[in-house]
C-alpha cells in the first residue's frame, strides 16, 4: 500500500516542484531614494523643497547610492520651518540656501549609539565649501541624543530609516548653520549724532555733550555773581 500511495501522490509532489522554481522570487532593491522616504513619513514638504531647489536631493541620493560609508540626514518638519522667526530664510543667497541644507546631511552613516560617543565636531556636507565647514556637534545620554549647531540645539528624534547606507532622523528645530549668529549680532553702525557704539561710555549711559546749555546758563550765572560782588566792594569803599 505504501508503493501505491506514493505513486499516486508522485505527481502531485512534481508539480509542486515546478511550481516553486517556476515562482519569481523578491524583486531586487531599488536605490535609495532620500524624497521617497520623506514624501512616505510625512511632514517634510518645507524641506523636500529645499532638497530640490537647490539639487541637494540628487547630490544625496548620488552618494549614497554610491558610498562606501554611508550618509545621515537630519530631516526638520514642517513645524520646525513654522517655527522660524518670520522672513528668517528670505533673505538667503543660493549659496547660503545650499549650505542650509547640506548642514542637515553628514557623509557617514551613524547610528544613535554612534552619535552619543562620535568625537565632535561631526562633519556635514558643507565642508570645504567657501564660508561652509560649520559642523555639528553631538552630546546626550541615555539614547537621548542632542544636536548643537552653534546657532540652535535640537533633540534627535525616531529614526525614519536606521539601516545602512542611510539613516534619517527626525528633528523638530531647522539646523540653521552660525552664518545666522553673525546675521544676527547687533549692528556696529554709527549712531545718529555721529558717535560709534559701544565706545566710550557703557551701555546705557549718556556721554557728556561739549555743548550743554544748562551748563552754560550755570557759567553765566557765576560770571554776573562775581561782577556784582565787585560792584558792592566798590559802592563799600
Amino acid at each position: 500500500m505504501a508503493p501505491r500511495s506514493f505513486l499516486l501522490l508522485l505527481p502531485l509532489l512534481l508539480a509542486a516542484s515546478a511550481s516553486a522554481q517556476s515562482a519569481p522570487g523578491p524583486a531586487p532593491a531599488g536605490p535609495i531614494n532620500v524624497t521617497a522616504i520623506l514624501e512616505k513619513a510625512g511632514q517634510y514638504t518645507r524641506f523636500i523643497h529645499f532638497l530640490n531647489i537647490t539639487q541637494a536631493g540628487d547630490q544625496l541620493n548620488n552618494q549614497v547610492n554610491n558610498s562606501h560609508d554611508g550618509m545621515t540626514l537630519f530631516a526638520p518638519t514642517d513645524n520646525a520651518f513654522q517655527n522660524l522667526p518670520p522672513g528668517a530664510l528670505n533673505d538667503l543667497t543660493p549659496q547660503q540656501q545650499v549650505q542650509l541644507v547640506q548642514n542637515h546631511i553628514c557623509p557617514k552613516f551613524y547610528s544613535l549609539t554612534d552619535l552619543l560617543s562620535v568625537s565632535n565636531p561631526v562633519r556635514t556636507l558643507t565642508f570645504g565649501q567657501p564660508g561652509g565647514d560649520f559642523g555639528l556637534n553631538f552630546t546626550g545620554q541615555n539614547n537621548q541624543v542632542n544636536v548643537s549647531t552653534g546657532a540652535v540645539v535640537a533633540p534627535v528624534y525616531n529614526a525614519l530609516r536606521k539601516d545602512f547606507p542611510l539613516a534619517v532622523y527626525q528633528v523638530d528645530k531647522v539646523l540653521l548653520p552660525r552664518f545666522f549668529d553673525a546675521a544676527e549680532a547687533p549692528s556696529k553702525a554709527p549712531a545718529a549724532d555721529g558717535s560709534k557704539s559701544g565706545g566710550g561710555a557703557a551701555d546705557g549711559a549718556t556721554a557728556p555733550s561739549t555743548s550743554n546749555p544748562a551748563g552754560s546758563g550755570a557759567a553765566r550765572v557765576g560770571v554776573g555773581m562775581a561782577i556784582w560782588l565787585v560792584c558792592m566792594g566798590l559802592v563799600s569803599s
